[in-house]
């Protein structure tokens, strides 16, 4: 996807300074909300390190990231760097990321809707783990999805 066409849900002022801060919070403290870990990758410009919440998701015995905001700094990041670290509370666990095609993101779209629907389903226009393939083709391409090695 070029960078004209980039899909991205810019955080609410609530979701800045409330909720991110609060599971950022959580997970430093070793107390996994659903899955959340936080994801520190290297800055593509400054090469200082960047740290921002995700949700792990173990599908079929792979582990990925998925962007339900789109093309966020991290997923720019992550493209960058290849690698980065997956931090729950003193744990830190290395892993390199392969990003997914399109074609190959649905399964992993509907696993991720089905698990966290309730807290990012607003993203991702109405399609939820139940939708038709058609729906769920729609929406890949504006969701970066990474498989990652731990």
């Amino acid at each position: 996807m070029s960078e004209a066409q980039a899909h991205y849900k810019r955080p609410t002022w609530l979701d800045r300074h409330l909720m991110m801060p609060a599971v950022a919070g959580f997970t430093r403290l070793g107390l996994s909300v659903w899955g959340s870990r936080v994801l520190e990758v290297r800055g593509r410009t400054t090469g200082e390190p960047r740290r921002v919440p995700v949700n792990l998701l173990t599908f079929e015995g792979s582990q990925y990231l998925v962007a339900p905001r789109g093309e966020t700094q991290w997923v720019r990041n992550l493209r960058a760097a290849g690698d980065g670290v997956l931090i729950l509370g003193r744990k830190r666990q290395g892993f390199s990321a392969v990003e997914l095609a399109d074609p190959d993101k649905p399964p992993v779209l509907r696993a991720y809707l089905k698990r966290w629907k309730a807290e990012v389903g607003i993203f991702f226009d109405g399609v939820s783990a139940t939708s038709p393939d058609a729906e769920v083709d729609r929406i890949a391409p504006r969701h970066p999805v990474f498989r990652i090695s731990l």
